[in-house]
């Protein structure tokens, strides 16, 4: 075990040492591909900028906006030397040029299949509106590229408890092998220390 998770191991939430690294246009502009990297996907508008924020204790780390599909690059961040989290373009059905989003198809679909540190998936979602096509195919991109998946059913404190359950086991029932799912709020962090032992497994804290 080298220093970083050593120190991790004895940290409750390694991820607030996060810090902004850099934001990409292109897969030529990512950092060399090695370590450890997890890719945080989602729909525009499900949250997860404030899952991010929330992941490291961080205010305004990823910015939160109420204009879907503000995050229009790769931006990462980095934990260690070893270690990064990608914020991926959260596009769906924000209201971009057909161009742009044309380029982010074959860039999103090249960064699955090629990314040979890319350790794992956090998909953001909705769960009043899950599994939407968006959803669908990140969720085809990982079974391709033999990828494990979280899904993070976002602003869970806007349903009840028994209605919020409900959609959780209905999503697990239709979920691939090699990946899972579970209920989160980043108003009230409900589910933080569930989502917490994903990552730190995934990293390699353990």
């Amino acid at each position: 075990m080298n220093d970083s998770a050593a120190a991790a191991k004895s940290n409750p939430n390694p991820f607030r040492q996060a810090e902004y690294l850099l934001a990409a246009h292109h897969l030529r502009q990512l950092p060399f591909d090695a370590g450890f990297e997890v890719a945080i996907a989602g729909r525009s508008n499900a949250g997860k900028s404030s899952a991010i924020n929330v992941l490291t204790g961080q205010k305004s780390l990823a910015r939160t906006s109420k204009t879907p599909g503000r995050t229009q690059q790769i931006v990462i961040f980095q934990l260690d030397e070893q270690r990064r989290i990608a914020d991926l373009p959260g596009y769906g059905y924000a209201k971009v040029p057909l161009e742009l989003k044309a380029h982010w198809q074959g860039v999103m679909q090249q960064y699955f299949e090629t990314r040979e540190c890319l350790k794992g998936v956090v998909l953001v979602m909705d769960i009043r509106h899950p599994m939407k096509p968006y959803d669908q195919q990140m969720m085809d991109w990982c079974v391709a590229a033999g990828l494990p998946c979280h899904i993070l059913m976002t602003k869970a404190d806007k349903l009840k408890r028994g209605p919020a359950q409900a959609a959780l086991l209905k999503l697990r029932k239709s979920l691939p092998a090699g990946a899972s799912a579970q209920v989160f709020s980043s108003l009230k962090r409900q589910g933080l220390e569930q989502w917490l032992e994903v990552m730190k497994r995934w990293y390699a804290y353990d």
